[in-house]
């Protein structure tokens, strides 16, 4: 089932994202409105260290009013292929460049108003780098544990939709690896 779209108006225009209110037609005749963000694609990162530990960064969130703490993430620029995303905002957020990029899946970020779209990744192999950032001065880095993941997770430190997607995932990835003698 669809629903047909009668007229669309785009109330805002910003750096990051648009918004615009679609007028839509119900399957069952009714009209109705649907405020849509239109956001262009990004990547998500589970950085992973050689100690096994996750890299994370915490940030104050103005939409949240606190500081978060999260997997690193960011857009792709225009023209930009995700791996080279990848690289980029993980040196941007962390100082590190991964070695190995792997590509584990993606989902929407909230279907129920955005179009964004997250590629997620993990990446592996770290180098420190020099970091390169333009807005980053307020994060931080954290180290932590794969051990300490599902904790993190339950008692709420770790409580964004792409983080815990990630991490989960990860996980899962590392919990079903068999296990060498």
């Amino acid at each position: 089932m669809s629903e047909k779209t009668l007229s669309s108006q785009q109330i805002y225009d910003g750096r990051i994202l648009k918004l615009k209110v679609d007028t839509v037609r119900l399957p069952s005749g009714r009209v109705s409105k649907r405020e849509i963000v239109e956001h262009d694609d990004s990547i998500a990162i589970v950085a992973i260290d050689g100690d096994d530990n996750v890299l994370l960064v915490k940030q104050f969130r103005k939409a949240v009013e606190k500081e978060v703490l999260e997997i690193p993430a960011g857009g792709i620029e225009p023209g930009e292929e995700p791996v080279a995303a990848v690289k980029r905002e993980l040196r941007e957020e962390t100082g590190f460049l991964p070695k190995r990029v792997e590509r584990i899946g993606g989902f929407y970020s909230a279907p129920g108003y955005s179009s964004e779209f997250l590629h997620l990744f993990i990446a592996s192999d770290l180098t420190p780098k020099k970091l390169q950032a333009e807005d980053t001065e307020s994060i931080k880095v954290e180290r932590v544990p794969v051990s300490q993941i599902l904790e993190l997770i339950r008692t709420g430190a770790i409580s964004d939709a792409k983080s815990v997607t990630g991490l989960l995932m990860l996980l899962f990835l590392y919990l079903a690896k068999p296990v060498e003698n």
